[in-house]
């Protein structure tokens, strides 16, 4: 009786084996090339560094097409963790550049969409670092086509990325005022008070690019969102350069939050 139990259960182990066997076996077939470019890579040198650029651009175009059998979600995760390593190797960073921030999140986003955390870095890494903001909201933009106000939860939170870099990075006001008001639209469907709160922070800053698209406050708005959101010391100190060159004060409260007091025009 416990022959047929056994052989299911050898199977529902076997499958997901051969599944990782296959991948493996896929990336044996197609990475001939990138081991060839590998090779003298250890050296900290310029040519070196421009090297494993390339083989990390190699790798991330075969990730783009290679099938995933159905882990497309551990598949990006995998592939998160990559753009980590590359955009924490400040060293390398400075002597090459982050212009493969996006191609990480074109993986990313094709196989995860709902992968919140990933638009975040994204918008960072994209549009401040690789200077590349048509990348950042076009990717975001592809991204939002798969999600909804619930899915995933807080989903709100790339409007507003999208919002931020359409108005400080691209110049593109109408298009910047509609993704706020989305996020409003979005956030409102919660009734926790950070949602709520977004919310209205969001449909504010719709507000002043509606009446003003060259309006200090709407552009403090959004880098005061950077500063918020940043994700590493050189994001936040460029956030309170802007804020500051804008005329704004960034005021400590006793409770440790960050408040932004703008001084009049003249």
């Amino acid at each position: 009786m416990l022959r047929p139990f056994r052989r299911n259960l050898t199977h529902l182990i076997a499958l997901p084996l051969v599944t990782f066997g296959c991948i493996v076996s896929v990336l044996r077939l197609q990475l001939p090339q990138l081991n060839a470019l590998k090779q003298g890579t250890k050296s900290a040198t310029a040519i070196a560094l421009q090297r494993e650029v390339k083989l990390e651009r190699l790798r991330l175009d075969l990730l783009k097409n290679i099938p995933a059998f159905s882990f497309d979600n551990l598949l990006a995760d995998w592939v998160f963790i990559s753009f980590l390593i590359y955009f924490g190797d400040n060293e390398a960073r400075a002597a090459t550049d982050y212009r493969l921030s996006p191609e990480y999140f074109e993986v990313i986003i094709d196989r995860d969409p709902k992968f919140l955390d990933a638009y975040l870095f994204l918008s960072a890494s994209s549009s401040l670092y690789a200077g590349m903001p048509e990348r950042s909201v076009a990717l975001m933009s592809k991204g939002l086509e798969s999600l909804s106000p619930q899915v995933p939860p807080r989903s709100y939170y790339i409007w507003r990325y999208k919002g931020i870099d359409e108005l400080l990075f691209l110049g593109e006001a109408n298009s910047a005022r509609k993704s706020f008001e989305n996020a409003a639209k979005w956030a409102s469907t919660y009734a926790d008070l950070e949602s709520q709160q977004v919310a209205a922070r969001s449909i504010q800053t719709a507000e002043f690019i509606s009446l003003n698209p060259n309006s200090r406050l709407a552009q403090v708005s959004a880098w005061s969102m950077v500063l918020e959101n940043a994700v590493d010391e050189r994001t936040r100190n460029l956030a309170i350069n802007r804020i500051e060159k804008l005329g704004g004060n960034i005021i400590v409260t006793p409770e440790g939050r960050l408040r932004i007091q703008l001084q009049p025009e003249n």
